[in-house]
């Protein structure tokens, strides 16, 4: 298509382009979240406090733990 026909359907695909790109920074910025190390760490802390505070049960925090851990080293792996 040529500058002509992307200049007519512009009104129709403009907005799916904006809309597209808008799902692409907020999928990046999820994963960046998600699969942020200093994120996971803070969370053994957390999950550490709650143990001490009596919140969750032994086998909770190993559980908890085991899963965030793998999550860590899953990250390593991949840088």
């Amino acid at each position: 298509m040529g500058p002509l026909g992307s200049l007519l359907t512009f009104p129709l695909t403009g907005p799916l382009h904006g809309l597209l790109w808008l799902a692409e920074q907020l999928r990046d910025q999820a994963e960046r979240e998600l699969f942020n190390p200093d994120r996971i760490r803070q969370q053994l802390t957390e999950l550490e406090l709650q143990l001490d505070l009596g919140q969750i049960s032994e086998e909770e925090y190993e559980a908890a733990e085991t899963a965030l851990l793998e999550q860590l080293r899953h990250l390593r792996e991949q840088m």
